[in-house]
């Protein structure tokens, strides 16, 4: 069988296969699998990843060590029966008083992304880094030594581990920088920090100015928060620090959130002056500057020497700077840092209490024995490498096969490209045709606050498992994105 359809065929044949068993009776094992489809190991863990729902259906029930068995069916009838949750239409809907602004509590954005593609689809959409490039050995072992620590599994401190907090200051603030560990709080990675600054810094119903585009997982957060989003657009240099002046004036708002290095999605670096700029336009509003620092540690192998955060830069508490080790390490590794100054720390460190209590010290501690490892750089390095190589196959692969969809920016650091669509174009329509075609992306429209400009696809180089792939996968994206008419 081709590798691209043994994955659906595997699965496909579990499926039916799947009454012939008895309630209780065990699976066939991935090694059995192996033998009888004759294909690769790898294939066979793809197709029982892709059959995953079916433990969701409560068709297949999975004991750790044990395997996988088939399930009862589902009861029906009269003693199965599910209740009547319509009411709750009402209930979720109901109007909120005048002065406030309605909730929206939309994860859409984050699943274009955040969710896995099925059998011998190629991701495109990903934002975490594929199993081969992941330092899951130095992982392992680094949670292996964080376990046997002596009182690693004891309350740890509230604000997090002092060890921790020195190290993201220290990264932070850069050489002979001012920020302490007094200063660092530490979170449940970069999403739970997003969410922490925000509840801190903004009242529901207030303004909170944002990139355009921006991250859709932010803009999630802001209207689940009840905030209203105000977008301020950019260009290949980051915002525009004019612009900023006037939403600030126009809305009132008191906080901006930004993602000045290598932003989501289109991997604008803010320029030298606009940073000056940037901060000069907060401090004259009153407000505060929310960096959100996610991509320090992707950088492309030839990128060069990095700007400072911008919190380097700031004495007087203007930046609150958010950090996570998650991007670089595994999504699976939520631990991540809010740095601020000021009366705002204390704010932020109530908020974070209330939420989320603290980080688990194990997860703390597996983290410090991670990034104080010698396999730590090493594995950084190798992410330069191979991001600048996926980058310059992408290229490559578009100009091959879609030399019409040219990136706005070419960036060099980051997981993405942000593809311009023809004038006209239906982004919808062609994801879900890209998907017809075995390809997943991730359309523009989560990316703006309102309407956008113009139809985008974002591309991750990442997501998929091997530059091989990824080439593959722009190939099949070339049946969904005819060439504009002549």
């Amino acid at each position: 069988m081709a590798h691209s359809s043994s994955v659906a065929e595997v699965a496909g044949s579990l499926r039916k296969e799947l009454d012939r068993y008895p309630v209780g009776e065990r699976l066939p094992s991935s090694r059995a699998l192996v033998e009888r489809f004759r294909v690769s190991p790898v294939t066979v863990s793809r197709a029982l990843a892709a059959l995953a729902a079916l433990a969701a259906e409560g068709l297949v029930v999975t004991r750790p060590g044990a395997g996988a068995f088939r399930a009862a069916p589902p009861a029906s009838g009269p003693a199965g029966a599910r209740g009547d949750t319509s009411w709750q239409e009402v209930s979720l809907s109901a109007e909120p008083a005048a002065d406030q602004v309605p909730r929206t509590v939309d994860a859409a954005g984050l699943l274009a992304t955040l969710s896995p593609p099925g059998p011998g689809v190629i991701a495109l959409h990903g934002g975490y880094l594929p199993a081969a490039l992941r330092p899951d050995r130095a992982l392992a072992a680094a949670l292996a030594r964080a376990g046997r620590r002596p009182g690693a599994w004891r309350l740890p401190p509230l604000e997090g581990m002092p060890e921790l907090r020195t190290w993201f200051a220290r990264e932070i603030s850069g050489p002979g920088g001012t920020r302490t560990g007094a200063d660092v709080l530490i979170t449940g990675g970069g999403q739970s920090a997003i969410t922490t600054a925000l509840r801190a810094l903004a009242p529901p119903g207030a303004p909170v100015l944002v990139e355009s585009p921006t991250y859709p997982g932010l803009l999630a957060v802001a209207r689940a928060s009840g905030l209203r989003p105000v977008p301020v657009p950019g260009d290949a240099d980051g915002v525009r620090p004019d612009l900023l002046a006037d939403a600030f004036h126009a809305s009132g708002a008191r906080v901006f959130v930004c993602q000045p290095l290598f932003q989501n999605p289109t991997g604008s670096v803010l320029g030298g002056q606009r940073r000056a700029a940037v901060l000069a336009a907060a401090r004259e509003a009153g407000a505060f500057v929310v960096e959100d620092d996610y991509a320090r540690h992707l950088a492309h192998e030839d990128c060069g020497p990095l700007p400072p955060a911008l919190a380097a830069e700031d004495p007087d508490g203007v930046v609150v700077h958010l950090r996570s080790l998650t991007k670089a390490a595994s999504p699976s590794l939520r631990v991540g840092a809010v740095a601020a100054r000021g009366p705002v720390l204390e704010r932020l460190r109530a908020i974070q209490i209330v939420d989320n209590f603290f980080v688990p010290r194990p997860l703390q501690e597996a983290a410090l024995e991670l990034v104080g490892a010698p396999a730590w750089p090493r594995h950084l390095r190798a992410i330069g490498a191979e991001l600048r190589a996926r980058r310059t196959a992408a290229l490559a692969a578009l100009a091959e096969w879609l030399p019409h969809l040219v990136p706005a920016h070419v960036p060099r650091g980051g997981f993405q490209l942000w593809l311009p669509l023809p004038a006209g174009s239906d982004e919808t329509a062609v994801t879900a045709a890209a998907l017809r075609a075995g390809v997943a992306v991730a359309p523009g429209r989560p990316y703006f606050a309102a309407e956008p400009p113009a139809p985008y696809l974002r591309l991750s180089l990442a997501a998929p498992a091997s530059v091989a792939e990824l080439t593959e996968g722009i190939e099949r994206l070339r049946d969904a994105c005819p060439p504009p008419p002549r």
